[in-house]
């Protein structure tokens, strides 16, 4: 990265960890793990980074760091504001576009069945829905966000509205028809713009070319061989099943002031293939490990997922950075590959070392968890697992 934006991510750290009395972990039996260092400072402990949640930018955190450099766990902060109660380490979130690793999972053993062609355009296969205009986007594109496709248009323009409209249920049929209504962005393949609509179409094509639902799929190729069983997608209901940790958004209350809302309860069928999964740090913690070992995707589609396209973002005119299902960024001097998501109230993560010596699953309440910039407190936890970028 360039140094401003390393000196940026420094000064966001310090503000987001400076506060707060010392923590005990939740996991307090548990060795602390060494942290990482950049050529200029010593990353934080990772404990220092939860402590004294809750603040301003988040209510709780759940943390899990594993692999051969050793491992961590701690939680911090409350379940609910109005009772105080500590925050349930145990507890399920919204996992939002870490969904995205799933879904890009099940679509590559699909192709490793020869069900589906990455190279094969996903009109070929989705007819009824996708109009000649994309008649050359391919199912790689879908994966790699290089399709060109726009967002669909969905109902809202700030945080208040979008939480006036929190339980209209969206198909994702009728997301695609909105979304390929439009003009493309860009000629396929040639340049990469992250969006939910690649994955949106991915899901459909996974349900027609096996006859089944997607949810389905993915819990039987993934959740059931993997044991991850607090983890589920949870369709139209727009309650999280079992204990959570309640998220808060900042936002206009109806007495006209600012402050936080309880927005656990809020429907994610815009999300579907691309961010509505449920889940708990210790399924994803495993499910991260066996994936980078190559016990999820195996043999030479698993290079998908460690694939950039040689191509600029749309936006910055950075390079890409996003492959099938994940990104990457280099941090204290070694590649750090991952996936991060967001729903109202919820900041999650996976990420590991491609050799898998060190990887991060965390969870984290944030308060504004859809904002411009990374959640003060989940940058914390990244920089203090890894280091500062290089």
């Amino acid at each position: 990265m360039r140094k401003s934006t390393r000196t940026l991510l420094a000064a966001a750290l310090v503000v987001g960890v400076a506060a707060g009395p010392a923590l005990t972990p939740a996991f307090a039996a548990e060795p602390p793990l060494a942290v990482s260092q950049s050529s200029q400072q010593r990353s934080p402990d990772l404990s220092a980074v939860i402590a004294g949640l809750p603040r301003a930018d988040a209510t709780a955190a759940l943390v899990r760091v594993g692999g051969t450099e050793g491992s961590w766990q701690g939680s911090a902060g409350v379940r609910d504001l109005e009772t105080s109660a500590p925050a349930d380490p145990a507890a399920r979130f919204r996992a939002g576009s870490v969904t995205k690793v799933f879904t890009a999972a099940t679509v590559l053993q699909l192709a490793a069945e020869g069900r589906i062609d990455l190279d094969r355009p996903a009109r070929a296969y989705l007819p009824d829905l996708i109009p000649g205009r994309y008649a050359r986007v391919t199912v790689r594109q879908l994966l790699n966000h290089t399709h060109g496709i726009p967002a669909a248009d969905l109902p809202g323009e700030t945080v208040e509205e979008w939480y006036e409209n929190r339980f209209v249920v969206h198909t994702p049929e009728e997301l695609v028809r909105s979304a390929t209504a439009r003009p493309r962005e860009f000629r396929p393949g040639t340049k990469q713009h992250y969006l939910n609509i690649g994955y949106t179409i991915a899901g459909l094509i996974v349900e027609r070319v096996t006859g089944d639902s997607y949810e389905h799929q993915v819990e039987r190729r993934i959740l059931r061989p993997l044991g991850l069983r607090d983890t589920y997608f949870p369709g139209a209901d727009p309650e999280i099943a079992g204990p959570y940790n309640h998220g808060y958004q900042t936002m206009r209350l109806d007495d006209g002031t600012t402050g936080l809302r309880d927005v656990s309860v809020w429907g994610t069928t815009d999300g579907w293939a691309a961010g509505d999964l449920v889940s708990t740090t210790a399924d994803l913690e495993r499910f991260t490990r066996v994936l980078f070992k190559g016990g999820v995707v195996r043999g030479p589609l698993l290079e998908e997922m460690f694939t950039i396209p040689k191509v600029p973002d749309l936006t910055s005119g950075d390079p890409a950075a996003y492959s099938a299902g994940l990104s990457m960024k280099r941090l204290g001097g070694r590649e750090v590959w991952g996936k991060t998501g967001g729903r109202w109230g919820y900041n999650a993560a996976i990420a590991s070392t491609r050799d898998g010596a060190r990887t991060l699953v965390y969870s984290v309440n944030s308060t504004d968890a859809k904002g411009q910039q990374m959640n003060r407190t989940a940058l914390g936890l990244m920089v203090a697992a890894y280091g500062l970028p290089d």
